[in-house]
């Protein structure tokens, strides 16, 4: 069996390939942690995936230059709260550059004592399993230790640069 040949990577701009990478709809979450001083920290993310059933594993990405890092690369849990349609307004703030982020948001402390954010379509409570240097990116993988989900909930999503909500075919 012969091997296939290398091929190089094509000519195409930076820009292209955002552009096509948007071109990939997706749900949107924020992902939450408490610093090792207590204070909570979060982020909009949505590069989220399942990896397995059993165990449970979801993995997430952070950029590798993210003020956030060392909380996510240090913490031993994290939650990824997956946005609910009817919440475009906290997927923006967390994306933001705002001081507190968490102010004046109905909270509840989960079972790994990371900030659970109320109304959500579903979170994922994760122990930090492992973690991936690739590119400019963090990849974690984190086994889920507890989850529930919102019973018809509408999910917030994100296509091309813009956010949609879930509309039936």
């Amino acid at each position: 069996m012969t091997s296939p040949p290398y091929v190089s990577r094509s000519a195409f701009s930076l820009g292209e390939f955002r552009k096509s990478l948007g071109m990939f709809a997706t749900g949107v979450t924020i992902v939450t942690a408490r610093n090792t001083d207590g204070t909570r920290v979060g982020l909009t993310a949505n590069s989220f995936n399942s990896v397995s059933l059993d165990p449970p594993l979801v993995l997430w990405s952070l950029s590798r230059n993210a003020g956030v890092k060392p909380a996510f690369t240090g913490g031993s849990h994290y939650a990824i709260n997956i946005l609910a349609a009817d919440q475009r307004t906290l997927a923006e703030r967390f994306a933001s550059r705002q001081a507190d982020r968490f102010e004046g948001l109905a909270l509840q402390t989960g079972v790994t004592g990371a900030p659970l954010i109320d109304g959500v379509a579903a979170v994922f409570e994760c122990s930090n399993r492992s973690q991936y240097q690739e590119g400019d990116h963090i990849i974690f993988v984190g086994e889920v230790v507890h989850c529930e989900h919102r019973k018809g909930a509408s999910p917030l999503i994100f296509h091309g640069g813009r956010f949609f909500t879930e509309l039936p075919l």
